[in-house]
């Protein structure tokens, strides 16, 4: 904003001198008279004035180089990202990773690949996520979500998917083997090539999946799925699966 403008020349001390009522007050007037001088005088030296152009356009100028730098700046958090991650891999905890891969997935980074086995990763939410090859072997993932992500040939063995949700994945030739998946939500996911020995399928949600293709279900545990699809429970106990309810629900 530019504050310049010119000002008025003060009046004579004469006249100002009449006005003051009480004698106390001269010294203090007589001071504000000098900054009046000061700023009259200021106000007519273009200098002040071009001061307050550059001022105004050194702001524009910052302005300009934030936004063209943008791009660099979202690299820069990309790869602190993706350090956090990698530094972490093969060790146990999170170590900053839920976090890492929340802030990649909602820049539409694809996650293709990332190897996070072991982790722990409770609560994690990667929707609409690109996770395809990921490795997930052995990680906590209870109540986390994954709906509408795509984890085709990922590998999931071991996994606690506890309650987690997992609503239209494509689970294409994932790996599922002893993956904890009690009242996991399943519904409308594609387990076209998807191996299911031995998980816990207990209580989980099989609404709509595509499982005519599954590739393997031995030792795995269907008591008390729900919304499994017409033919699939018998079909799993033909092919090996399990309907005990256990102490454990």
């Amino acid at each position: 904003m530019i504050l310049h403008r010119e000002r008025k020349r003060p009046e004579p001390w004469s006249e100002r001198r009449k006005r003051i009522s009480q004698r106390w007050m001269v010294p203090f007037v007589a001071l504000e008279r000098v900054w009046e001088w000061t700023a009259f005088a200021l106000s007519n030296w273009s200098f002040i004035e071009v001061l307050e152009y550059l001022e105004a356009f050194s702001v524009l100028v910052v302005v300009i180089f934030y936004f063209s730098e943008t791009g660099d700046r979202i690299k820069q958090r990309h790869y602190q990202a993706w350090q956090v991650i990698n530094t972490a891999q093969g060790k146990g905890g999170s170590g900053g990773r839920i976090e890492a891969l929340q802030e990649l997935n909602a820049d539409k980074v694809p996650l293709v690949g990332v190897d996070v086995s072991s982790a722990f990763l409770q609560g994690v939410r990667l929707v609409h996520a690109n996770l395809v090859r990921a490795d997930f072997r052995a990680a906590d993932l209870r109540r986390s979500d994954f709906h509408d992500s795509d984890l085709a040939d990922s590998d999931l063995d071991s996994a606690n998917l506890r309650g987690a949700r997992l609503d239209g994945c494509n689970l294409t030739d994932a790996e599922l083997r002893e993956a904890d998946l009690n009242g996991a939500s399943l519904a409308g996911a594609d387990l076209e090539g998807a191996a299911l020995d031995d998980a816990d399928l207990r209580h989980a949600d099989l609404k709509g999946i595509a499982w005519e293709r599954l590739k393997s279900v031995k030792g795995a545990n269907i008591a008390g799925v729900r919304n499994a699809p017409a033919g699939f429970a018998e079909w799993a106990l033909k092919n090996g699966a399990t309907d005990q309810a256990g102490a454990e629900e």
